[in-house]
């Protein structure tokens, strides 16, 4: 009878586990590399795997350009507060120092048994005392009249501003609660982006990263700047000759990006040691004395638009539909850039991404 039964199923294998063990690693990867058919998902390809990675770096750029906006705003909120609560805080001392004047005042006319100053100035015998007295008395009425005055002004001055100071600090609240927001959005697609990689196989993973790195730029082999020019690149990232820049804060602010290639690029960050895209463009173009806003979506609009096609060495090129990355041009369709986590700052053509438009500044 032994001999007849079914072998039994090891507890690790067979078709359910099997299939079960597939569908939660296609889940892994991501739900969008895959169409639901009811049966079990076939393994991604590398060429997948990098088309929704580079999809997910793309939706994390454009969060990391909304949580730039967000901080800034954050920022400006906690400075106009704390200006207020100095300054209220500045009003009440000048309010609780009138307070204190008008107290000694009451104290003293309360020792003197409050009489009349014309009571008391009558019962002086000497006329020429009773004049000056008199003098004085008028002179102290007319101070602690402006006294009072003063105090009134600096209470409604006090609450003026303590009614501000609430309503910037809900202002800030509500731009903190996006930072936060925007945040855990950018963090949610990186750690996608980490998880679909983590599935290749360490000879796949080798190849997409060195296809990421490709058009890579070693600063320390490029030549310096003169002081209205700038150098041109080819495909690969190598100088070919020098190219004149229209202006020379436009080849300052080129010369500061060359000076940071290499360097990784981290979201949200603003130099001197790591960028993100619009960090890098605002980073060159103050090291030119120009000041740009933070985000693409508005640094796009801190000059004068020009076409594709009247490029020049300096203006800012933008890409995709949403505006949410920026390079800083340096001519023959080249430019310089913080392209996405795990690729540093870097020299590449402007067009492997979809160009949206471009800024002449400075």
């Amino acid at each position: 009878m032994a001999a007849h039964r079914k072998p039994r199923q090891s507890p690790f294998g067979g078709p359910a586990v099997r299939t079960a063990a597939t569908l939660a690693l296609a889940s892994a990867a991501g739900a969008t590399l895959f169409e639901g058919s009811g049966q079990a998902a076939p393994r991604p390809t590398p060429a997948q795997v990098k088309a929704e990675v580079d999809r997910l770096y793309e939706e994390a750029e454009a969060a990391t350009e909304k949580y730039n906006g967000a901080k800034e705003q954050a920022d400006a909120a906690r400075t106009a507060f704390d200006r207020l609560r100095d300054e209220a805080a500045r009003r009440t001392e000048r309010l609780n120092r009138s307070r204190d004047a008008l107290g000694a005042v009451a104290a003293a006319q309360y020792r003197s048994g409050g009489l009349d100053p014309a009571i008391q100035l009558a019962l002086t015998s000497d006329p020429d005392q009773y004049l000056e007295r008199a003098a004085l008395a008028e002179k102290a009425g007319d101070r602690q009249a402006a006294a009072i005055t003063a105090v009134r002004r600096e209470l409604t001055a006090v609450r003026q501003l303590r009614a501000r100071s609430e309503d910037r600090l809900k202002d800030l609240k509500a731009h903190e609660a996006e930072l936060r927001r925007q945040k855990a959005a950018v963090q949610s697609k990186l750690d996608a982006a980490r998880t679909l990689l983590a599935r290749l196989t360490a000879e796949e993973r080798a190849r997409y990263e060195a296809a990421v790195a490709a058009g890579s730029h070693d600063a320390a082999g490029a030549s310096s700047a003169g002081p209205a020019t700038a150098d041109r690149a080819d495909r690969a990232g190598t100088v070919r000759g020098p190219i004149t820049a229209p202006t020379g804060r436009a080849a300052e602010a080129i010369a500061f990006a060359r000076a940071q290639l290499g360097k990784p690029y981290v979201w949200g960050a603003t130099g001197p040691s790591a960028y993100d895209c619009s960090g890098l463009t605002q980073a060159a173009w103050r090291a030119a004395g120009v000041s740009l806003p933070r985000t693409t979506y508005t640094q796009i609009n801190a000059g004068r638009r020009v076409s594709r096609s009247e490029l020049a060495p300096g203006d800012l090129v933008f890409f995709y539909s949403g505006i949410s990355h920026v390079g800083l041009y340096i001519g023959g369709g080249q430019m310089i850039h913080a392209p996405r986590p795990g690729a540093p700052v870097r020299i590449a053509p402007i067009d492997e991404m979809p160009f949206a438009g471009a800024t002449r500044v400075g």
